[in-house]
């Protein structure tokens, strides 16, 4: 059945900002732990600076395509390259780690993102810790206003912080950049996973958990900031060693959930993107830190028989393999 545009009455700018802050997130809640089980084995992606890869081989009737996302950027940053653009035109299919064109998936983002059994924000905090809370979003631009908010997961909130903090005004992703070239060329639009799945994954964190760590996102602006930057620019310079370096060196506490945030969602993949490259040519549009590593997306479709490649993602530039 043919999907149905959202209704125009909805704010389509809010619904994937948020859905892309929730994508944003879970990776960055993934790079603090990510650090628990790096291998001394040399990952395909090492000393590379690409973030679009050619996939083929291993049966393949025609190459597939794995690009790199960053989920909430400076809009100016957010391009389209000629190889990009190329790989979305070949491609039959476009997959984002959620189905980004499903009326459906969109209509329930606010149904998962709550807490369970009707808990909300002050729950979980002293008077006073909430009170830092509300005089931060009363001083603070927020995309939602707290009173919107009570009721959502405390990481959720977290992450729609972070994406004020983007030193810029105007902020996009490069998933709704892609999506919207996709559909352009009438690209099937479809996902790795569903925005159910990935709202469920913060409730494995006792919620109070969460409302701590909100506090010390709150607190700490200026790291913070700074740690937005160097993010920014290691995407920008395409470094997979970079990025695979930046997401291993933090400290986080949430160890206990590596596999759920990063690597077990990789291992989850592959036979879905292996599926649906035998049936077409398709685009993998997944944020950047799933790509490097051991068990980065990358070198388990080399595991499982593929050639990765990487080719050069520069604006202006024709599709070629880095390198050539």
């Amino acid at each position: 059945m043919a999907k149905k545009p959202l209704p125009k009455l909805i704010n389509m700018r809010l619904f994937i900002t948020v859905i892309l802050a929730l994508c944003s997130f879970s990776n960055r809640l993934a790079a603090q732990v990510a650090h628990k089980n790096v291998s001394h084995v040399k990952p395909v992606s090492a000393g590379v600076k690409s973030l679009l890869w050619e996939i083929s081989g291993n049966g393949l009737p025609r190459p597939s395509y794995v690009f790199g996302t960053m989920h909430l950027m400076c809009a100016e940053d957010a391009l389209l390259s000629d190889s990009l653009d190329f790989a979305i035109q070949k491609a039959g299919n476009v997959y984002f780690e959620i189905d980004m064109d499903n009326m459906g998936e969109m209509m329930g983002l606010f149904k998962f993102i709550r807490m369970r059994d009707g808990k909300k924000l002050s729950d979980f905090l002293t008077p006073a810790e909430y009170e830092r809370v509300k005089k931060y979003f009363a001083s603070s631009k927020s995309i939602l206003p707290l009173s919107m908010m009570e009721r959502f997961k405390p990481y959720f909130i977290a992450s729609m912080i972070s994406e004020t903090r983007m030193p810029c005004e105007s902020k996009n992703g490069m998933e709704e950049v892609i999506l919207k070239a996709a559909k352009s060329a009438k690209k099937e639009v479809k996902g790795l996973e569903s925005i159910e799945f990935q709202a469920s994954v913060f409730d494995s964190i006792p919620y109070a958990d969460q409302a701590k760590d909100l506090l010390k996102t709150i607190d700490s602006a200026g790291v913070e900031d700074s740690s937005t930057a160097r993010m920014l620019s290691v995407y920008r310079s395409q470094d997979m060693d970079g990025i695979e370096k930046l997401t291993v060196e933090e400290e986080g506490g949430v160890a206990s959930f590596l596999d759920l945030f990063l690597y077990g969602r990789n291992a989850r993949w592959i036979p879905l993107m292996e599926k649906a490259m035998k049936e077409n040519s398709t685009l993998f549009a997944v944020g950047a830190a799933h790509l490097p590593g051991k068990k980065g997306v990358l070198d388990l479709l080399r595991q499982a028989g593929y050639t990765v490649r990487p080719m050069k993602h520069v604006p202006g530039n024709g599709a070629q393999l880095a390198g050539k």
